[in-house]
């Protein structure tokens, strides 16, 4: 065994750009995949393909795992409990913070210890300066390994609560996914309305940069500051009504417009009519 080796297991479009990225720096890098001619491109370029999950754990001290969730994790780890004494498992599956340390209590009473991460980069971005990853779990077995991690991105090191990765995380993805989806619902007001995406563009850009919001909501909400001196519910309301209506005449599903006007309206109902925005907080809290 050298230094620099390590195992991916999952070679999904992740785990093959992590994967890429240690074959690029040097390592020795063993693979395994449920399906094993994913890893054909890998093994070519001179990955070692384990026969076995057994065999996989066995190569290297640091295993890296890639998958779809915790389901997929715990059947792979299954396959060789007694092949888990000593590794480090660098779990960057995305799933539950419980499952997270789940998983950790898991593999500790089995003599393996997990690191918890979440990337925070798609497969494009491993390896690039300005890629990170949330990691949680016990930091002595982080600066271990802290070299081989870096060749895939960043470390923003959060603690030794191994679920404290996977909760950055799925708040991160809460905000993405349904900014993304926002952004494609005005996208298909725009095609109904004759407007390519690449024409509004610019303007697609400027809409999203939410910072000016962001930093100035922050505090607010911290401070349970909910003051309507600057926005409100109602004028919210009323903005949403306007943007299901443009986007029932266009021909175009409401559904994700009136989900969001549906909220802002119980807002109101509760007494936040002339609160701002962040009152929706304590909405969504229940």
């Amino acid at each position: 065994m050298t230094v620099k080796s390590v195992t991916v297991i999952g070679l999904g479009p992740m785990g093959q750009a992590m994967a890429a990225a240690y074959l690029d720096r040097g390592y020795e890098v063993t693979v395994w995949n449920r399906t094993p001619g994913k890893a054909d491109g890998l093994v070519a370029r001179g990955a070692h393909r384990a026969d076995t999950v057994e065999a996989a754990f066995k190569a290297n001290d640091l295993v890296v795992l890639s998958l779809t969730d915790y389901t997929a994790v715990y059947a792979i780890l299954e396959q060789a409990p007694g092949a888990l004494a000593g590794r480090t498992v660098a779990n960057l599956t995305s799933d539950t913070p419980d499952r997270a340390r789940e998983a950790a209590e898991w593999l500790a009473a089995r003599g393996a210890v997990q690191i918890t991460g979440g990337v925070q980069v798609p497969p494009p971005g491993i390896g690039t300066p300005d890629a990170m990853t949330y990691y949680s779990g016990p930091e002595k077995a982080i600066e271990t390994h802290r070299t081989a991690l870096e060749v895939l991105t960043g470390i923003d090191y959060l603690g030794e609560d191994p679920g404290l990765a996977a909760l950055y995380y799925q708040i991160g993805m809460d905000m993405f996914w349904t900014g993304l989806v926002g952004f494609l619902h005005g996208q298909a007001l725009a095609q109904a309305n004759g407007i390519s995406a690449r024409e509004f563009l610019p303007n697609a850009v400027k809409t999203m940069d939410f910072r000016y919001f962001l930093e100035f909501y922050a505090p607010r909400i911290d401070a349970g500051n909910h003051e309507g001196d600057v926005d409100n519910l109602t004028m919210g309301a009323a903005s949403l009504e306007h943007v299901l209506h443009t986007a029932q005449a266009a021909g175009v599903d409401g559904s994700l417009p009136a989900a969001v006007l549906d909220l802002f309206r119980r807002g109101i109902a509760a007494g936040h009519g002339q609160d701002s925005l962040t009152s929706l907080t304590k909405v969504l809290k229940g």
